[in-house]
């Protein structure tokens, strides 16, 4: 009898066990289904640009200059290649490649939106079951992708420093945080490109403006701050408006929580800004 009941109890705590699976699985499937209504046209979008991109050799001569250009000023050129300092380090990439990113990025995102407008294919992209958020974030993705391949063989300069060092060896740390601030620093230029873009139907003019907004974010502030008549304590606080300020202190290897929410501010009201400009068109 007691063994029959306890069967009994044990048949039910199974039943119950594969309920309330099966009602985890169906919230499961129902969130992933959701998840792919949104990203599904995102991505869409997304493979659009990087075929566009990719179709032509505009977008690989973009990659292969950015590479050149900090293959010769880190190996090749006096007073800023790495033999000049006697010490295995990447301090002089870190501090030459935002000012490469600074034209390398507008020259990608250049064409986004301003294209799309030259050509009348917006009216067509509208058409489709996709909101300006999709569009936006599907071009600033396609774009963030393109830049992260440009980045990407720029590791083979840590390894091969890395050989040159010795037993000193290199600061990985500090390597490791430089590249991540410059990950940041890309995605926010990206976010103005793609928002510049969106202001006009004239690519060369989107690059001018991209490049000049850029330069003014990431330099801007520090050259003002750097002004005598602010020297009182204003200059700390309009520095870290700026870029280049969260920038440096990433690469020190430490992540500050603070400059990770800067980034991402930055990048949200520049998309949004994108959005609400789409949408009065």
């Amino acid at each position: 009898m007691l063994f029959a009941k306890s069967e009994n109890r044990r048949k039910s705590f199974v039943k119950k066990i594969l309920f309330f699976f099966g009602v985890w699985c169906l919230l499961i499937t129902d969130q992933l289904f959701a998840i792919t209504l949104i990203f599904a046209p995102m991505w869409a979008v997304c493979k659009k640009e990087l075929r566009q991109f990719f179709s032509s050799l505009t977008g690989y001569i973009a990659i292969v200059v950015f590479l050149l250009m900090n293959g010769l000023l880190l190996f090749v050129f006096p007073g800023t290649n790495i033999f000049d300092f006697g010490y295995a380090t990447l301090s002089n990439f870190f501090e030459l490649a935002p000012w490469i990113l600074l034209l390398l990025i507008p020259a990608i995102t250049m064409r986004s939106f301003s294209e799309e407008f030259r050509t009348g294919t917006f009216e067509i992209l509208q058409t489709k079951p996709l909101s300006k958020w999709q569009v936006v974030s599907g071009k600033y993705i396609a774009s963030l992708i393109v830049v992260i391949i440009a980045l990407l063989p720029t590791i083979i300069y840590y390894f091969s420093i890395k050989q040159l060092a010795g037993q000193n060896g290199i600061d990985t740390g500090a390597a490791m945080g430089s590249y991540l601030g410059l990950l940041f620093l890309a995605a926010v230029f990206v976010a103005i490109g793609i928002c510049c873009s969106s202001f006009t139907n004239n690519a060369v003019v989107a690059f001018i403006a991209a490049a000049f907004f850029c330069f003014i974010i990431y330099s801007g502030f520090n050259a003002i701050s750097s002004i005598q008549s602010l020297a009182a304590g204003w200059d700390y606080y309009i520095e870290m408006l700026g870029i280049d300020f969260h920038y440096r202190n990433v690469s020190r290897g430490v992540v500050d929580l603070r400059d990770v929410i800067y980034f991402l501010s930055i990048i949200y009201f520049f998309l949004i800004f994108t959005n609400k400009n789409l949408a009065k068109r």
